[in-house]
This record gives structure tokens, C-alpha cells and sequence, in this order.
């Protein structure tokens, strides 16, 4: 038999390869290219007698997955159709649990408390507020706004004063922070400041928790909790694969983040609504730097406890850490950390010690919000407008509806409701008293989120001890509350660094219990302690 001959290579092959290489280029669809390079490389290995052929087979696999693309059009659209019904589904079965919510509580109050018709409208209101909080069938913003419309409209409190609470200034306290934080996450200063701090310290567990639990609570300082956590979790995820360190390292984050929350007024949403609640009853606020010193030895006393505990059993396991190899300092960098420092030293100046020296007399929550804009100046600062867009507006809502929830208690006669329950503690020193009310505290944000519970809370504690607790004990309650909030480590949902870390980093709920409940108890015992002989002297 006669060898058959090799196929000679012809213009038309060489116009398909080309064709080849520019469909391959321009094909977008993965269903197309599979089939499109398989046609197309067996095309070099027919002669021009079969070219034909190959045409029609080119036009059948450019049909083939237009056909595809036809018939998948409409599974795509049923799929949208079907998320829109279950998204519709759950906005209508959560609106609807939060209103039978709202009407039981408001009965009960009616009925068991004898309140008014004002005061049972509140706690219906607030009922309804914390179920759409929780089940989050609603925007957190969306939430947030209802409570203009629905307090005036069963008179708790007329438009004006409820829309004020929307412009509180401790909002703009917040946007400064925020400002600052956006400007150190876009270059990355929050990279060299973990690598300096990991440079401090060997490279085993112990060390690396200690890196991590030090960088939260320097970025700590100026940004807010979540964001911490949100910066430093890559960090820590990059550094080992073996789950018993990286759960550690992750809780680290977590954790460290939760604590630096509370060194500073903007570290934390619940100190702000803290500090704008003093402001609403007349009271003198607590300046920047005040804060500080106050918040300054529980920090350190919860980062040693923390590190010991999440150290234990880490003997004997070694890491290796080269993330931050490739990381220079650079002009930026050095420019964003003289704008913080000249912020801190301002904030300090401003700060009165008194009798001595009575401050310059500033608006703190001016001065931040101006180092904030200045980092949208060109040739100084860092932000463009578009930067802008990742401020959580949503978060500012809820702010406002705390301070308008914390109006509406001090203008009615809620306190008067609870007093009685609150009397039963009366006879109690007042250390056991903080004691339990940090207790309560803590096991009430495994049901609610720390903000919401904080904005609830501190006018009901407010108002129901006015009658027994004395000077400014119904104060040093509150700010013990509002700290012990902020250390609800043993739940995901307690707190954002807590839901950032589980969601992200996949630690198992038990291991979070654990550790968090050491800790736990270790907070509650050291703000009792702190609340009882410390702050009071700065109150």
C-alpha cells in the first residue's frame, strides 16, 4: 500500500491558525474555548481538501455555545427571580416577627407595668427596633432612621428633637476617626506598623501573638475596633496553615482588637454613644487624652492576660514569617504618622489638667474631623472623594437612633417603670452592685449588638438608680457597662472583631467559647475593680 502523504501546510491553514489565535484573544466565554481550540488545533492537520468540512464545524462550535448561552439565559434569570422571592420572603416573615414583637412588649408594659400609653409605645418601639437589629431583615440604616418617624408619630417626641439627635457631634468625632482610618488602610501604614512590632519579638507563638495583640492596640488608638480586626485578619491568616496556631492567631486579632476598642472615645461605637449620652444629660464630657489614662492600665492589664491565655499550650511549635519582606517605609508612610502624632499632641494640649491648666479650650470633635478633611487635601493628604464612599453611613444612622432612643427615655417616665426591679439591689455595697450589672451586661450582648444594647441600656440604668445610687455612682455604672460590653469575647455575634474572625478565618464556636470565657470573667472583675477605685477620681 502506498504511504499516504503528509499534509502540506496551505495558505487557508495558515489563515485558520491565525484565525485560532485572534478568536482565542477575543473569546470571553470559558464554554467557548475548550471547544473552539480543539477545532481549531486539529485544523493544521487537514489539507485544503477538507477545509470545507472545517468551516462547517467552526460554524457549528461558535452555535454551539450561543445555543448554550440561549438556553442558560433563562436559568439565570429563574435564579434571580428565586433569590428575589427569598429575599422578599425573609424581609416579610422578619418585619413581621419584630411587629409581634413590638405589640407583645407594648401590651406587657400596659398590663404588668401599668405604663402609660407613652411609655408602653417606647418599649414596643424599641422591641421592634432590636428584632430588625438582630434578624436583619431590614439595612442597619434603613432600621436606624425608623425611629423618626415612629416616634413622633405616637408623640414619644416631637420631629425636631428627633432629628437632632442625628447631628449629635460626636458623629463627627467618629467621621474624623474614620477619615484617619480609610487614609492608613489605602497606603498601608498599618502593614509597617505590624511589621515593626513583629520585629520586637522571636518568631514563635508566643511571640506572634504578642505582635498581633500590640499592633491592635497601637491601631487601636485612632481607628475603630472593626476596622482593627479587618486590617490585621490577612495578617494573621498568612502566617501558618496548622488550625491550632492559626485559631489562636485569629482570636488574637479578634480579641486584640476588642480590648484597643476601648483605649480610646473613637476606638469603639458604644463609647461614643457613652460620651454623647453624658453630653445629652448636661453632664462635663471625658476630653481625648483623659480617656486615655483612664483606659490605659486595663488595656495593658487585658493584653498580658490575653497573650498568657492564648499562649498556653503553644510550647514546643515553632512558626516562620516572612510577610513583610518586600515592605519599605515609604514617604507616605512617614507623612500619615507625623499627622497622627501632631493629632495626639494637639488632642493632649487641648486637654484640661485642672486646677493647673485649663486647656486650649478646642472641640475635640472639631479638631478630629478637621485632621480627617485635611487627609482629602491634595499634595498633604491621602483620600479622594471616591474614598469617601467607604464610610459606613449606616453606622452614623445608628448612632443617631441611640441618642434619640436615649432622649426619649430621659423625657418620659421610663425610669419610674423600672425602678422597682432596680430597688431590689439598693441594700447591695456598691461594688457588688457594678459587679452584677457588668455580669448582665456582658450576657445580654450574646443577644444583641453591643451598640444596640449600649444605646438601650445606659438611659434604663440612668433613670431606674437615680433614687438610690449617689453622686456619681449612676456615671461610673454606665461607663462600667459600656467597657464590659466591649469584652463579650465568647460569642461570634457579640462583637465585630468576634464576627469578622469567624467569618473569615473559620474558627470553631467552641474554641472561641473557651478562651473568650476566661477572659470574660477576667474583664468583669478588672472594671469592677477599675470603675470602683479608679475612674471615679477622673469623674
Amino acid at each position: 500500500m502506498r504511504e499516504p502523504t503528509p499534509p502540506q501546510p496551505t495558505t487557508q491553514g495558515k489563515d485558520l491558525t491565525q484565525a485560532s489565535s485572534s478568536l482565542d484573544s477575543s473569546a470571553q466565554d470559558s464554554r467557548l474555548t475548550p471547544k473552539l481550540e480543539s477545532t481549531l488545533l486539529d485544523s493544521t492537520s487537514l489539507d485544503s481538501a477538507k477545509d470545507s468540512t472545517l468551516e462547517s464545524n467552526l460554524n457549528s462550535t461558535e452555535s454551539a455555545p450561543q445555543d448554550s448561552a440561549q438556553k442558560s439565559a433563562p436559568q439565570e434569570e429563574y435564579i434571580k427571580e428565586k433569590q428575589k422571592e427569598e429575599r422578599t420572603i425573609k424581609i416579610i416573615l422578619g418585619v413581621g416577627i419584630a411587629l409581634i414583637f413590638g405589640i407583645i412588649a407594648a401590651i406587657l408594659a400596659r398590663v404588668y407595668l401599668g405604663a402609660s400609653f407613652k411609655v408602653s409605645a417606647l418599649l414596643g418601639i424599641i422591641a421592634l427596633l432590636v428584632t430588625l437589629w438582630t434578624n436583619k431583615a431590614l439595612p442597619l440604616g434603613v432600621v436606624s432612621l425608623l425611629p423618626i418617624i415612629l416616634f413622633p408619630s405616637f408623640g414619644i417626641l416631637d420631629t425636631k428633637s428627633a432629628t437632632e439627635n442625628y447631628a449629635n457631634p460626636i458623629i463627627y468625632l467618629f467621621l474624623g476617626g474614620f477619615m484617619l482610618a480609610t487614609a492608613t488602610e489605602k497606603i498601608g501604614l498599618h502593614k509597617i506598623i505590624a511589621k515593626k512590632f513583629f520585629s520586637f519579638f522571636p518568631q514563635n507563638p508566643k511571640g506572634v501573638i504578642s505582635a498581633l495583640g500590640l499592633a491592635s492596640c497601637v491601631l487601636g488608638t485612632a481607628l475603630s475596633n472593626s476596622t482593627t480586626a479587618i486590617l490585621l485578619l490577612p495578617i494573621a491568616l498568612s502566617i501558618t496553615q496548622d488550625y491550632f496556631l492559626k485559631m489562636r492567631f485569629l482570636l488574637a486579632v479578634a480579641f486584640g482588637a476588642s480590648i484597643s476598642g476601648i483605649t480610646t472615645p473613637i476606638g469603639s461605637p458604644p463609647n461614643l454613644i457613652f460620651l454623647g449620652f453624658l453630653e445629652k444629660l448636661g453632664f462635663d464630657g471625658i476630653s481625648f487624652t483623659t480617656w486615655i489614662f483612664m483606659m490605659a492600665p486595663l488595656t495593658c492589664l487585658m493584653l498580658y492576660t490575653m497573650i498568657y491565655i492564648l499562649s498556653f499550650g503553644t510550647q514546643g511549635y515553632s512558626v516562620e514569617f516572612k510577610a513583610f519582606e518586600n515592605i519599605q517605609v515609604r514617604t507616605e508612610h512617614k507623612r500619615l504618622l507625623f499627622f497622627i502624632a501632631l493629632l495626639l499632641v494637639v488632642l493632649f494640649l487641648n486637654s484640661p489638667i485642672k486646677p493647673l491648666y485649663d486647656g486650649l479650650g478646642l472641640n475635640e470633635n472639631v479638631i478630629l474631623l478637621a485632621f480627617g478633611l485635611l487627609m482629602f487635601v491634595p499634595k498633604i493628604g491621602f483620600l479622594d472623594w471616591d474614598d469617601s464612599k467607604s464610610i459606613p453611613y449606616e453606622l452614623i444612622f445608628l448612632f443617631g437612633a441611640g441618642f434619640c432612643i436615649a432622649t426619649a427615655f430621659s423625657q418620659s417616665e421610663l425610669g419610674g417603670v423600672f425602678e422597682g426591679y432596680f430597688m431590689q439591689f439598693a441594700n447591695l455595697p456598691f461594688f457588688v452592685f457594678l459587679l452584677l450589672a457588668c455580669v448582665c451586661a456582658i450576657i445580654a450582648t450574646g443577644f444583641l449588638s453591643t451598640t444596640a444594647l449600649i444605646a438601650i441600656l445606659l438611659p434604663i440604668i440612668y433613670t431606674a438608680t437615680q433614687s438610690f445610687l449617689v453622686a456619681d455612682e449612676p456615671t461610673i455604672t454606665m461607663l462600667a457597662i459600656t467597657i464590659c460590653a466591649s469584652f463579650s469575647f465568647m460569642i461570634p455575634i457579640s462583637t465585630p472583631p468576634n464576627a469578622i474572625v469567624f467569618e473569615k478565618g473559620g474558627i470553631k464556636v467552641w474554641d472561641m467559647v473557651r478562651f473568650g470565657f476566661l477572659l470574660s470573667v477576667v474583664g468583669i472583675v478588672a472594671v469592677s475593680i477599675f470603675a470602683f477605685a479608679y475612674w471615679r477620681w477622673f469623674l
